[in-house]
């Protein structure tokens, strides 16, 4: 392994996004003693060791912005971040591309010079993506899409005391002896060493001319995944034997991984949709020997995990989190946007679209300064008021802030708001409400205004595929104007 403080140059102030987490807790150390430290976590934790936290929550623009004022460059360790939002609804894969678009949209306002991703492996060309993979993919693309430059390190099982992955194939050797598994442990898999992956990052991070480019991650070897359980339960004293079925249940095996395991069936859901790919380096490992790293074999990789993992405290006992003071709503669904449209067109269309489906229950105005107000007939005071911001609106943003009505309760702090972005390349646009608190009793708002909005958003999405690239959008009765959360 290379000499890091001499490879990386003049000290800068580095922002970790995903500090907290597996890998976030092993980088951030390494970067303390060669650079400023901003480690972005939820929650506010007291400095040490030159190390500042913020507390940023990826889904608020503001909050990105505002952690990453001063940073020079950025790592990105986020991988489908869980909202605070008490009920948030919505594709994981769609969560994290708004909360990537924030952050890259963040680091262009704050002057970040460079950005380190770290994503995941990808399949040779031509396979279908698990939605995991797939996503990973996707959230390189966005970070990447507002002008800052992203270097892309892809791994895949990251082996190491503490990380998911590894707890799993241990908890697995430990309690089943015997495996007879479907022939998804045929699949090849090249393992890293969680300080390899260190190494390499703090080196792409030196090198920023390097950017532009995915860089695959890995060890000397490739196993299946049937050797990578024997060869675990080889190394922790236990005779471990796998029969592999040739059959491909990866469902099945989901539910028995999670319950064998222990491992939430969240965590499990990743690993298990990736094992029909083999996972394994397509570049030859460029990076690690651009950087004069001797990588890890998996056996060397298990045996420093297995003795990391001996040496941990045990885990305190978990606690029941607190509830925040406003039950707040993230609805997140990711929209069609025809060839030739813009977002100031689906804007505009939002506005024009909600009469058309619900003509009968509800009556609908439209100003001209576009300020939207829901009446339910028979009614005199408002369902919900929407206006377009001005201010807060780009060509590839667009807000409507929410601002009263009787669905909505008052004083609730936050910025409720209804957003359109444009994402992957304006093929996508991402709708997302955020920061709304109902009035509704809870279990009456989930039951029913909740699954409204999803109906409605469902219905928009099939009606923007619906529009031709050649349709005159202005054609389209004003009389039709849009839908709320």
């Amino acid at each position: 392994m290379p000499e890091p403080v001499k490879a990386l140059g003049r000290r800068r102030t580095v922002a970790v996004a995903g500090a907290g987490g597996f890998v976030g807790r092993a980088l951030v150390p390494a970067l303390a003693g060669l650079h400023d430290v901003i480690a972005l976590g939820r929650e506010n934790v007291p400095e040490s060791g030159g190390v500042t936290w913020r507390a940023c929550d990826l889904f608020d623009p503001a909050q990105a912005e505002a952690a990453l004022a001063g940073a020079d460059a950025a790592f990105y360790l986020v991988h489908s971040m869980v909202p605070s939002a008490r009920l948030a609804q919505g594709h994981f894969a769609d969560m994290d591309l708004l909360c990537a678009d924030n952050f890259a949209r963040a680091a262009r306002a704050a002057g970040v010079q460079h950005i380190v991703y770290l994503g995941g492996l990808q399949p040779a060309d031509g396979e279908a993506l698990s939605a995991h993979l797939k996503s990973r993919l996707e959230v390189e693309q966005t970070l990447a899409a507002h002008g800052v430059p992203v270097t892309t390190l892809r791994a895949g099982m990251i082996l190491g005391a503490g990380g998911s992955s590894f707890l799993i194939l241990a908890r697995l050797v430990k309690r089943l002896p015997i495996m007879v598994a479907p022939r998804w442990t045929r699949s090849r898999t090249q393992c890293v060493a969680l300080e390899d992956v260190v190494a390499v990052a703090l080196h792409a991070l030196a090198h920023p001319e390097l950017a532009g480019r995915a860089y695959d991650l890995g060890s000397p070897d490739v196993l299946s995944y049937a050797q990578l359980l024997e060869l675990t339960g080889q190394l922790m004293g236990r005779r471990t034997r796998v029969i592999t079925l040739p059959v491909r249940t990866l469902n099945l095996s989901l539910l028995w991984v999670s319950a064998i395991t222990g491992a939430p069936f969240a965590l499990v859901q990743p690993l298990v949709q990736s094992l029909r790919h083999d996972m394994v380096a397509h570049d030859g490992l460029w990076m690690q020997r651009h950087a004069g790293i001797h990588a890890l074999s998996t056996r060397e990789a298990l045996q420093r995990a297995l003795a990391g993992q001996a040496a941990l405290p045990s885990p305190p006992k978990a606690r029941k989190a607190a509830r925040g003071p406003a039950s707040t709503v993230l609805s997140v669904q990711r929209l069609p946007l025809p060839e030739g449209r813009d977002l100031p067109w689906v804007s505009r269309q939002y506005e024009r679209f909600f009469p058309a489906l619900l003509r009968l229950l509800f009556r609908v105005t439209l100003t001209e300064d576009r300020r939207l107000t829901f009446f339910l007939r028979g009614l005199s005071r408002p369902l919900l008021q929407l206006t377009f911001s001005q201010v807060h609106s780009t060509p590839d943003r667009q807000v409507f802030e929410i601002i009263g009505g009787l669905l909505v309760r008052a004083g609730a702090g936050g910025w409720p708001r209804l957003e359109f972005r444009s994402v992957l390349d304006g093929r996508y646009a991402i709708a997302a409400v955020q920061d709304f608190t109902p009035r509704l009793p809870w279990p009456l708002y989930v039951a029913t205004q909740a699954k409204v909005h999803l109906l409605v958003m469902d219905e928009f999405g099939k009606h923007l595929a619906l529009q031709a690239p050649d349709r005159d959008a202005a054609a389209i009765s004003s009389s039709h104007p849009g839908a709320g959360p």
